[in-house]
């Protein structure tokens, strides 16, 4: 039983997800620590208040914080654009390219005298009836 769990950690795909999700969780704290640390600053400083992400109001005693959620949301969506640009468009480029499906086998030629289409089987050409060698 223990060989068996043994095997299954070792797979392959198992192990890709786990680098995956560590390489994950550590490229979400670096987004994280631009937005806060970089980012933040230059909307506070663009819009006059010293740290736009404590920006917060109160309606009967209930404190909504609006820049820790905008922090959170402009994270999120810098996060998932580097997903969708670096892993999920090189991925879908890679499965189109290797689905191409070879092109299928002609099924006409051109007569050497009109040049029109005709039939690869065709002894003599039905717009200019000329004779075609075998």
């Amino acid at each position: 039983m223990l060989s068996d769990f043994k095997q299954f950690l070792l797979r392959g795909n198992v192990v890709d997800l786990a680098v995956g999700v560590v390489i994950g969780a550590a490229f979400g704290a670096v987004v994280k620590a631009f937005v806060e640390d970089l980012l933040t600053p230059l909307i506070g400083a663009i819009a006059r208040t010293p740290d736009f992400s404590a920006f917060k109001f109160a309606v009967n005693g209930s404190v909504f914080a609006v820049g820790d959620f905008l922090n959170a949301v402009v994270a999120f969506l810098l996060v998932a654009a580097a997903v969708f640009f670096f892993v999920v468009k090189p991925v879908n480029a890679l499965v189109a390219r290797s689905r191409r499906e070879p092109p299928a086998d002609p099924t006409t030629k051109k007569c050497p005298e009109c040049l029109s289409e005709i039939p690869l089987a065709a002894k003599r050409c039905a717009h200019c009836t000329s004779t075609l060698a075998a």
